[in-house]
């Protein structure tokens, strides 16, 4: 995993003429006794009263040993568990955000996060809007948000993501990590494998949209994605190198992301389809799924989509000639650029084979997913974000695309 200084350095000679946020953490800890070196840094960092956000889960798995590791010191700490919903599910919706924010005294001086994403999205949120560091802890390598800014909360049922702010710092201890449930592992996986559309989709994006794009942090994304596929055999297996390639790759994906202040680079029309998916689950007061397993299926149903039926389209000149629109002639002008990027991803099945090999969820049915949500996700997901992805120019164009 490249290092903060490093990122710091070739962020200073990027060349890309957009903005590029400072990055802001002290520290990235991956290691063994990562609990004793968080607990350390507070100390170090003199901060007098802490807060430890969590669920029921997540304390249990590392936050009782946190809060034993901080009496040891001597330090004031406060727990504020968020409360899970009648499915059993903790979400990061207005109510957990107000649970959160009450649960911070006002003399607080510093939050620590013990959880996966939605715990990290929770705390990222409240402790931006009350001004408060926070310092992450993951209890599962399963989402690459841990020390991003960006923070997807869903308010009056609506998935949006909002740039709060990082962490000041990241402790990821693999003793932890390393027992976490075999379907959070393959969940991280999945984020992961939604790059390869993610950066499809923002490349597509820059070259016929004119929306901002950092070679360096694509670099970066895609250096991350490969250590990760390269990997999974270690990871199936579960041993430590593995778990620790695969929280290095999401938080290097985190870094990319960190870098340049949004999500393109992880997020394309493969996180659409799994938002859309989500927000039905919570309008039909339906248990939740895991986020990175959303979006390893989903992957695979953008890439059967972008390697069949947007490529054939973007291959044909006489068609794209046809459309008035400004995009479809920016595609002429790009079109054997963008058919190389839709020539390398991989296959659908590559990632199905993957996902298997770490038993994960493979196709919507898995889920529980019905095809029809997946069919109105196909013509409608593109709808919850601002940004010129594949699948926006296919439904603009194109129209219906009917999935089997």
């Amino acid at each position: 995993m490249i290092s903060l200084n490093e990122l710091t350095n070739l962020a200073n000679k990027c060349t890309c003429g957009n903005h590029h946020n400072d990055i802001l953490i002290d520290e990235v800890v991956i290691s063994d006794d990562a609990l004793n070196k968080a607990v350390k840094y507070i100390e170090n960092s003199q901060f007098e009263k802490v807060v430890i956000i969590a669920d029921q889960n997540t304390f249990e798995v590392a936050g009782k040993r946190v809060s034993e590791l901080l009496s040891d010191e001597k330090i004031d700490y406060c727990i504020t568990l968020i409360s899970a919903n009648n499915q059993g599910d903790v979400i990061a919706d207005e109510e957990a955000l107000i649970e959160a924010m009450l649960g911070i005294p006002q003399n607080a001086d510093s939050i620590i996060a013990v959880g996966a994403g939605t715990i990290h999205d929770i705390a990222r949120f409240a402790s931006y809007k009350m001004a408060k560091p926070f310092i992450s802890i993951p209890t599962a390598p399963s989402v690459d948000g841990f020390n991003s800014m960006g923070a997807p909360v869903v308010i009056k049922g609506v998935k949006t993501t909002y740039q709060m702010h990082s962490p000041i710092a990241v402790f990821a201890d693999i003793n932890v990590l390393q027992k976490a449930p075999k379907e959070m592992i393959a969940a991280g996986f999945g984020d992961m494998i939604g790059k390869y559309t993610s950066l499809a989709d923002w490349k597509f994006s820059h070259l016929i949209a004119k929306e901002p794009y950092c070679s360096l942090s694509a670099q970066l994304t895609k250096e991350a994605l490969n250590n990760c596929v390269n990997a999974v055999k270690e990871i199936e297996n579960g041993d430590k190198e593995g778990i620790k390639i695969l929280i290095e790759s999401l938080i290097q994906s985190g870094l990319a992301m960190l870098l340049v202040g949004y999500s393109s680079p992880a997020s394309g029309g493969e996180h659409h389809l799994s938002h859309f998916w989500e927000m039905d689950f919570i309008k039909e007061d339906k248990p939740q799924v895991l986020h990175g397993a959303k979006v390893g299926v989903s992957s695979q149903i953008i890439l059967d989509l972008y390697k069949n039926n947007v490529l054939d389209l973007i291959g044909n000149q006489d068609q794209l000639k046809n459309f008035s629109t400004a995009e479809a002639k920016a595609i002429l002008d790009k079109q054997h650029e963008i058919i190389t990027i839709l020539e390398l991803l991989p296959k659908p099945k590559e990632i199905a084979n993957m996902l298997s090999m770490l038993e994960g969820s493979v196709t919507p049915y898995d889920l529980g997913i019905e095809p029809a949500l997946v069919q109105d996700s196909l013509n409608k997901a593109h709808e919850l974000r601002n940004r010129y992805t594949l699948l926006k120019f296919w439904n603009e164009h194109i129209g219906e695309h009917q999935y089997v």
